[in-house]
């Protein structure tokens, strides 16, 4: 995980001196930026002037998670590349490459990224046709920039899992306030989208949609057996030595531990505010699944301190995500303060199985949930966590899952009322106890309490929540 940045212009020193300052809580470990003018590479802040100037560069700030601690990107030959996320067929795509004769000089998963581009520009394919290619055979959560040394090509996972922004002039990070540092806007690049920058522009195409990953209808019985094979891959892949999982005690979260826990050392971790469903909640939840849980119980007072941290990472004035995003960055504070930088969570298991209640009047919204999720839900998620230096990782956006969940009939999804039916008996096979799987919970803003503080603060200065947002947006970032 880290920040990836660069752009197009003359004298880029200055600017990406900036972009590195405002962004490096995303990647403290070290820095690396690339220029057509040369190469600096250091785990000394205090060092980030003498990286050289350039007219086209790539810099990242890197938070080591895959592969060898003393290795930052940029890797450039041919080409120059700087990669966030992680790549969970790495292994197997490395031997692909090597058996084509292909030698790498690194462990690191972005190696294999920069490769495998390399490897199929050489066959002579246009660039559009080289990122699809690579988008369907990359299993894992990505950001993307590569530069040739005339343009920068930027492209996003189909999910749409880690967060990547552009601006018209030319520059493009991982987050918006690291372009709004050196005074550029910041649009973000769509999931499944390439986005060209040039010194003539900027180009957009969109090359891989999650629409492709449908395909003939499963019948229930052969859904359930094909998602309790994938969701056993999709967690046991996303797994470390030691993982965390984000926790509510709900059907989601609590299976993707109850999963994670045959392969790892597994601690949950929670935030509520004392007397609310989730809290009490993940502590019996705990119970009966036999697993270590940390807790971080918060009140007015803290929700008050946290508003403009969480406000800085989510870069907007929106109050519901503000109120989503408190127990989320008191969970990751924890686990950081624990020392564990990798935290599982159950996020879009409701867009792909029928979670949410609206969902009962229209089902239609489930595909339209998902495609927007991306820049609604997921990029919050990231740069709160990153704030805290943990890394989130969604099993149940793994490609194969949201392929089997678009061809489950929405019958199988939504039963006699009951959503995520499907799920939930998957769920059962897995040996997840039924008190948990048949629970229904509210979403997190509500079962943590963290809107009802939010309210009581906002009330307390005579505002509404939306209101006390945007005032909120305004004094951190001082723009509206």
């Amino acid at each position: 995980m880290c920040l990836i940045a660069g752009g197009i212009g003359e004298g880029l020193r200055e600017r990406f001196v900036r972009m590195i300052m405002a962004g490096k809580h995303r990647g403290e470990d070290s820095f690396g930026v690339w220029t057509e003018q040369g190469v600096f590479k250091s785990d000394d802040f205090s060092r980030v002037s003498e990286i050289p100037d350039g007219r086209i560069g790539l810099l990242q700030c890197r938070l080591a998670m895959t592969g060898s601690k003393s290795f930052t990107q940029p890797f450039y030959n041919d080409l120059a590349l700087v990669h966030n996320g992680e790549i969970y067929n790495h292994v197997h795509l490395r031997a692909y490459l090597e058996g084509k004769g292909v030698s790498f000089e690194t462990d690191i998963d972005s190696e294999v990224i920069l490769r495998l581009i390399e490897s199929l520009l050489g066959k002579g394919l246009s660039v559009e046709e080289v990122v699809r290619r690579a988008m369907n055979m990359l299993e894992g959560d990505y950001a993307v920039a590569f530069s040739d040394g005339e343009r920068i090509y930027l492209f996003r996972d189909p999910v749409g899992v880690r967060p990547l922004y552009y601006s018209p002039g030319g520059f493009f990070a991982s987050e918006r306030k690291v372009l709004w540092a050196i005074g550029e806007n910041a649009i973000p690049v769509e999931p499944g989208e390439l986005v060209s920058i040039s010194r003539w522009g900027v180009e957009r195409r969109r090359i891989f949609s999650l629409t492709e990953l449908g395909g003939t209808t499963l019948r229930p019985d052969a859904g359930e057996r094909a998602l309790l094979n994938i969701l056993r891959h999709a967690v046991r892949v996303r797994t470390g030595k030691r993982t965390g999982v984000l926790f509510s005690g709900g059907l989601d979260s609590s299976l993707v531990a109850l999963l994670a826990s045959r392969h790892s050392d597994v601690v949950l971790y929670t935030a509520g505010a004392e007397g609310s469903p989730d809290l009490e909640w993940a502590r019996k939840a705990s119970e009966l699944l036999g697993l270590p849980l940390r807790e971080y119980v918060f009140d007015m007072d803290d929700v008050r301190e946290a508003v403009p941290r969480v406000v800085f990472a989510i870069e907007e004035p929106n109050a519901m995500n503000l109120a989503i995003g408190i127990p989320i960055y008191f969970a990751t504070k924890l686990a950081g303060s624990d020392g564990c930088r990798l935290l599982l969570t159950g996020q879009g298991a409701d867009e792909l199985f029928g979670g949410y209640a609206k969902y009962l009047r229209d089902p239609a919204l489930m595909e339209r949930d998902l495609i927007e999720m991306g820049e609604r839900n997921l990029a919050r998620d990231d740069k709160i966590a990153m704030l805290n230096s943990v890394e989130g990782r969604v099993p149940f956006l793994d490609l194969a899952v949201v392929s089997i969940a678009m061809r489950t009939p929405v019958t199988a999804k939504i039963e006699n009322g009951v959503r995520k039916a499907i799920l939930r008996k998957v769920a059962l096979k897995l040996g997840l106890p039924r008190e948990i799987a048949e629970r229904e919970k509210k979403a997190a803003q509500y079962g943590s309490h963290a809107q009802k503080l939010l309210e009581k603060l906002a009330k307390s200065e005579g505002l509404t929540l939306n209101g006390y947002a945007q005032k909120a947006f305004r004094e951190v970032f001082k723009r509206e």
